[in-house]
């Protein structure tokens, strides 16, 4: 099939493509009951004009957190008018104007001028109106962690959640969304006497809770008869493997389009692994690209050895080379962990307690195309 017959033929394997984008709403959402049920009780004293609780939302990547807010701040929405949900993506919205105008934005509909208008008068704005009509606000954060990257987050926390101390009756609350509780010791003091969470923990999804999601995904995107089960197994192993359903997820929509470029009617063996091919390669890159310069030597080492290193080992080279604490030497290592980059391996007991072996899960030529 030629270049033209591919962008010209209206034939498709897919009854919605869009049900593989990264914000796509299943209808069934499942596994997250006992979260969102903790979520919608730390929003219930807001709805009895009360406070809503402040909350941390604690969960790797692609464990449901935001789908799980978005769905309950769409359920409160729909059975009452006493609480804003306001959900910034903080990857977005960096900066104290930014975040107050996306909140403007939900409370009246509009975004304030960019410029002329001084960030004090928008704020006041805000306020005031929560403490006219009564009403409650209840901000959630998502990757949270991008507002300390900043240095924004402590004004801005402090900003919503001291606001009754001088607008009488102002009922405000965070729920804060990202991968590990260790922000906490970034906030102020007199920020941390108003944030007390309520935590709320997404495990990640077991193989079978993958399978019934990517073969739920897979009935909304595809045409019956487009995709096997065994395809589907297959992506679920593989997803399991990468610690991301969004791995998975994708993959669907890859294998998909390369079917259809092939002019096939159903997705097939060879279709997924060439898939899997282009995925290992982008998902290198994009981790790769996410690191620090401490956790690029680190990974740099790493690749660079031909023996496989335990932890001790590794730790002396890194050490060595970088004026860091063996602390940070241990989060530096549980990144590269996190991210997919490495395996550790149990070996037993070492100097300083169970020893690991360090296992690259790339090729080390790839590693350091990606690092350079």
């Amino acid at each position: 099939m030629g270049i033209e017959d591919i962008l010209l033929h209206d034939e498709t394997i897919f009854k919605n493509i869009n049900a593989f984008n990264p914000d796509y709403m299943p209808e069934n959402y499942n596994f997250r009951d006992s979260q969102m049920e903790a979520m919608a009780m730390s929003i219930r004293p807001a709805l009895k004009d009360g406070r809503p609780v402040n909350s941390v939302v604690l969960g790797a990547c692609a464990t449901g957190k935001t789908t799980a807010i978005r769905k309950v701040f769409e359920m409160v929405e729909n059975t009452s008018d006493k609480i804003f949900c306001c959900y910034i993506n903080c990857q977005l919205h960096t900066t104290r104007f930014g975040i107050f105008s996306q909140i403007h934005k939900k409370i009246f509909g509009h975004q304030p001028p960019e410029t002329g208008v001084p960030f004090s008068r928008i704020y006041q704005k805000i306020m005031k109106y929560l403490s006219d009509e009564n009403k409650a606000l209840l901000v959630a954060f998502d990757d949270v962690d991008y507002l300390f990257q900043n240095q924004h987050a402590n004004k801005i926390f402090y900003d919503i959640l001291r606001a009754y101390e001088e607008y009488v009756g102002v009922k405000t609350g965070l729920f804060a969304i990202l991968s590990d509780f260790e922000f906490r010791f970034a906030l102020d003091k007199n920020v941390n006497t108003v944030f007390i969470p309520h935590e709320i923990v997404f495990q990640p999804y077991t193989r079978s809770e993958i399978l019934n999601i990517l073969t739920d995904r897979a009935r909304a995107g595809f045409y019956e008869g487009v995709i096997s089960e065994d395809i589907i197994e297959d992506i679920t192993d593989y997803t399991l493997d990468s610690g991301d359903l969004r791995v998975g997820i994708d993959l669907l929509r890859v294998c998909g389009n390369i079917a259809e470029a092939n002019a096939s009617k159903s997705v097939e063996k060879k279709h997924l692994d060439e898939a899997m091919d282009k995925n290992l390669s982008i998902n290198l890159f994009e981790a790769v690209k996410s690191l620090n310069d401490t956790e690029i030597a680190l990974l740099k080492i790493i690749a660079s050895n031909k023996k496989i290193l335990n932890a001790g080992e590794l730790s002396e080279l890194f050490l060595e080379d970088e004026e860091v604490s063996y602390a940070t030497f241990n989060r530096t290592l549980e990144k590269l962990e996190f991210l997919r980059l490495i395996d550790t391996k149990f070996t037993g007991k070492g100097v300083r307690g169970n020893s690991r072996q360090i296992i690259l899960r790339f090729d080390p030529e790839d590693v350091n195309k990606c690092i350079l």
